[in-house]
């Protein structure tokens, strides 16, 4: 991945500044993608620039939620997403959308994956303008952002075998996919069969980090290459 792509920026909102990496067409709708627990490693802006290429194209930005901070390992990951402020993240991504906004997107999407999957759909519920938001394998704890109150139409992804229990499981990609319907929203939640938590990281890199933390798959390839079609279809659909 070309990360010379990207171009650096940074973003106020009331006394904080933070860094977001920006990628993709010039007056393009935008899409703000926010990250795993890791932070912004290789695998979100493999994401990112891969959203930035979709047909005529998408002007994306993902916000460093932490603020400077990275997990180099899942335990140090842990504790960085245990410690985030959400409210304060929500705040950033505000910002985020804002910024696309006053920089020539007239309409403007949210993503993420894990984490930010649960902050996307939370987006979709607290963050003003968000045309439409993508979920992929998160969910906002209910006193958060309770998803029958989104305000944008929600696109969302689960493996089968995901056994991270009320975040990314079966069991509350189905809750989800209620709390959907009683929201009078346009909705999809999808269930891949054979993948566990994080199928969308194919790259040699992030298949051997899925492996060292026991995610055996039988084919995540094949399984991300019907969610990137689908993602595109709905992102294409409303921005």
């Amino acid at each position: 991945m070309a990360t010379s792509e990207f171009k650096k920026i940074r973003i106020h909102r009331d006394d904080i500044i933070f860094d977001a990496y920006l990628v993709g067409k010039e007056d393009a709708p935008g899409i703000v993608v926010l990250h795993e627990w890791w932070g912004v490693d290789f695998e979100i802006k493999s994401h990112a620039l891969r959203i930035s290429k979709i047909e005529s194209g998408y002007k994306v930005l993902i916000p460093d939620l932490y603020h400077g901070k990275f997990g180099h390992d899942a335990v140090e990951a842990k504790h960085l997403m245990d410690c985030l402020d959400w409210p304060c993240a929500l705040k950033d991504i505000q910002a985020s959308v804002n910024w696309l906004k006053c920089n020539g997107s007239r309409k403007v999407g949210v993503t993420g994956f894990g984490m930010g999957g649960a902050l996307a759909i939370a987006s979709s519920v607290c963050v003003a303008d968000v045309v439409t938001a993508v979920s992929f394998y998160g969910v906002p704890p209910l006193h958060f952002a309770d998803p029958a109150k989104i305000k944008a139409p929600v696109q969302a992804h689960f493996g089968e075998l995901d056994n991270i229990a009320g975040f990314s499981d079966k069991k509350t990609a189905k809750a989800l996919e209620e709390k959907l319907k009683a929201s009078g929203k346009q909705y999809e939640v999808h269930l891949y069969h054979g993948v566990s938590h994080a199928f969308m990281n194919t790259s040699p890199e992030g298949e051997k980090r899925r492996k060292s933390l026991g995610m055996i798959d039988e084919n995540i390839t094949g399984t991300a290459d019907v969610a990137w079609s689908r993602f595109q279809a709905w992102m294409n659909r409303y921005l």
